[in-house]
């Protein structure tokens, strides 16, 4: 079994500040009578700072497990989670690997886990078509954007297969989506 956890790594959120003040400073009013009446201008601010969210529909995806044609083919698809970003602001979501290689669980006597399976034997993509990039350790750009109440995208994934290498075994891998509004 494969199994990858996503994490989210970075969420940039800011807060509203909201003052009021008077036009000018000691001004008053003063009614007298019935019925009376009195009203001092003034204004309100406020500062809208740069807020983005990042939603996901899972937060962690199993593999398809490879089978005899999968190794021969040397990988198999699995569809992984929705990414929906809301922003105020222009945003990028970045996506990598926590680690360089797979944490792998023995599960098969006389034949150990592969515990240097790369995280580049994880592809992802934004088709389910292909375009398919290696994953590693360094933060590539998974999709961009300008202001938007709700920008959904579909996560792909294709994970390679050696008949030499890959070991019986259960093997993970954390992938760390960060989300930036520059």
């Amino acid at each position: 079994m494969m199994h990858i956890r996503l994490t989210i790594a970075t969420m940039i959120l800011a807060a509203t500040a909201v003052a009021m003040t008077p036009a000018s400073a000691g001004a008053q009013c003063t009614a007298n009578g019935a019925p009376a009446s009195c009203g001092v201008p003034g204004s309100v601010s406020m500062t809208a700072g740069r807020v983005v969210r990042l939603q996901m529909s899972a937060g962690s995806t199993s593999l398809t497990a490879p089978t005899t044609a999968d190794f021969d083919a040397g990988s198999n698809a699995t569809t992984g989670p929705t990414l929906t970003v809301s922003a105020n602001a222009p945003w990028a979501l970045h996506i990598r690997a926590a680690a360089a290689t797979w944490t792998a669980t023995n599960t098969s006597p006389g034949a150990p886990a592969r515990t240097n399976k790369p995280s580049s034997d994880l592809e992802w993509s934004t088709s389910s078509s292909g375009g398919f990039a290696a994953l590693t350790a360094s933060d590539a750009s998974l999709v961009t954007g300008t202001a938007t109440a709700s920008n959904a995208t579909t996560l792909y994934f294709q994970t390679l297969y050696d008949w030499t290498l890959d070991t019986p075994g259960n093997y993970s891998l954390s992938v760390v989506l960060t989300l930036t509004s520059p």
